[in-house]
Formats: C-alpha cells, sequence, structure tokens
C-alpha cells in the first residue's frame, strides 16, 4: 500500500475511534467515534506530551497532510485523544510510544485545560517525559521531527504554522513546572 493509501487507511481507522465524550466539566458522558465529536461539536479528552532529551531540548514535530485538524502544521507536543475507557495517562503513554516510538520514558503530569475551538473542543493534559532513546516516528502522523532548545521552539513558532492547541498546552507546563 502507498504511504498516501496507507495515511487514508490510517485516518478513516482513527475517525472510527471511540473516544472519551465529556461534558464542560471534564465529566464523562459516554463515548462517539472521533468523527462524530468533532462533527456535532462535542467534546473529547486529549493529551500533550512534550518529549525533552537530556539536554534540555523540545521535540518538535511536523504533522502530515491528511490530519483531521491542523494538517502540515507544526507540533511541540506529541499526544491525541483519549479512547473510550483509557486514562489521561494510559493514552498518554500510548500516544507517546505511537508517535515517536518512546515507550520507557517516565511521564509528568502538568495539570489540565479547556480547549475550544470549532472542530476541535477537548478536555487537555499536559505531560512531559524526558529521553534520549531514538525517534520511531509514526508515518501516518509524522512527517519529521528534530529536537531544539525551549527558547528557538518558542521563536519557530512566530515563523511557522504551529497547532494551537499544543502551544496552549506548552504555556500550561510553563506556568505548572
Amino acid at each position: 500500500m502507498a504511504v498516501a493509501e496507507a495515511e487514508v487507511a490510517h485516518r478513516a481507522a482513527s475517525d472510527a475511534e471511540l473516544i472519551a465524550w465529556v461534558d464542560e466539566h471534564d465529566t464523562v458522558l459516554g463515548a462517539l467515534p472521533r468523527a462524530e465529536l468533532r462533527s456535532r461539536g462535542l467534546i473529547g479528552r486529549g493529551t500533550f506530551i512534550l518529549l525533552f532529551n537530556a539536554a534540555g531540548e523540545l521535540c518538535v514535530h511536523r504533522r502530515t497532510l491528511s490530519k483531521a485538524v491542523y494538517p502540515g502544521y507544526w507540533d511541540i507536543a506529541a499526544g491525541g485523544m483519549v479512547a473510550a475507557g483509557e486514562t489521561y495517562g494510559q493514552s498518554a503513554k500510548r500516544e507517546l510510544a505511537e508517535e515517536l516510538g518512546i515507550r520507557d520514558a517516565v511521564l509528568r503530569a502538568h495539570g489540565r485545560f479547556f480547549f475550544d475551538q470549532p472542530e476541535n473542543r477537548i478536555w487537555c493534559a499536559v505531560f512531559s517525559a524526558v529521553s534520549d532513546a531514538p525517534l520511531i516516528l509514526q508515518p501516518e502522523e509524522v512527517l519529521e521531527a528534530r529536537f531544539m532548545t525551549l527558547e528557538d521552539a518558542q521563536l519557530d513558532t512566530r515563523r511557522r504554522p504551529y497547532c494551537p492547541d499544543s502551544l496552549l498546552a506548552l504555556e500550561h507546563y510553563l506556568a505548572n513546572r
């Protein structure tokens, strides 16, 4: 299967995946497919994992063009939607392993916040991790990745399109580290 076909198949599967459906107070109401949450303007749960190396540099990556939300944007956090029956921590561990291939890093929690934009309403949990393990990028989700100083990453957000939800996650991390 060609890369583009694999990305389309991955997107269709993830749109059908059951996601934790919550209210404005982060109380679980049930589970719905990701696409239905977005189309109905309902709220899901998401995780954001800021990955640092031992030198203190932050991993930034570029999302694939097939992503439903912010395609081709740069992202300062790995992460994704919390599956039905999954905790924020379980989701963060799974997403970090899936997107960047990091499996044994210790996750540190930095609290939660609510992000509210059309087609992207989520309760967000912020985590950080430190690892020098080699990155293994998930081709359906990540085009490229690199580490840079936190200062350089913040400057880069003024030059390139970055996901607004992960920028808010970074602000939350900086305020709660």
